[in-house]
């Protein structure tokens, strides 16, 4: 069983295969890859693994025409279509370079983010999570609940506050200001 530093660090390694700049015969599924790379107009679109814990966060971004987002169940489908190639191809590329398999699990649906740009072109952003199988002794991310006993910075923080006086100091010698009401 390998480390989970180890599988990161594979995972890292397989994701900056994808960059256009590395390899342009890598095929991963995306819409760059389409088309004649100088003759026809090129689509702005690429991907980023970040990690938390035990989990994987992929991030999808693409620039897309409005008439290709309805209808709505075919565009989510080619969104989660875009991670089932991204995914496939990290599985690839971490076996190439560890010579070992990971397992990698979706958590839910992928996130959508659309914003328009025009009345023809939009931004499309969508984050999916994925589970990192094989891994033991991990702590989870957890949110942090303040509880009544963990405010006591609250209380300093009140305490600094209640320190804070509308009398000059004796050493500041700077002649009184006329505009400002005194205490």
């Amino acid at each position: 069983m390998a480390n989970i530093l180890d599988i990161i660090k594979g995972l890292n390694q397989a994701a900056s295969m994808g960059y256009d700049s590395y390899d342009p015969d890598v095929e991963i599924g995306l819409k760059r890859e389409e088309g004649h790379p100088i003759l026809d107009s090129r689509v702005i679109d690429g991907f980023r693994v970040r990690f938390a814990a035990d989990k994987m966060i992929v991030t999808y971004q693409s620039e897309m025409r409005l008439e290709e987002m309805h209808p709505r169940n075919k565009f989510e489908n080619e969104i989660e279509a875009k991670f089932d190639d991204i995914l496939r191809f990290l599985k690839k590329e971490y076996k190439k370079i560890t010579k070992e398999s990971v397992s990698l699990s979706s958590q839910g649906d992928a996130d959508i983010l659309v914003q328009t740009t025009s009345r023809v072109h939009s931004w499309v952003q969508a984050t999916k999570q994925y589970n990192i199988g094989n891994t033991e002794n991990v702590d989870t991310v957890r949110r942090i609940s303040i509880r009544d006993e963990d405010k006591s910075y609250e209380k300093k923080f009140k305490d600094f506050l209640e320190l804070s006086s509308e009398k000059k100091s004796p050493n500041d010698k700077a002649p009184k200001n006329p505009d400002t009401p005194e205490a």
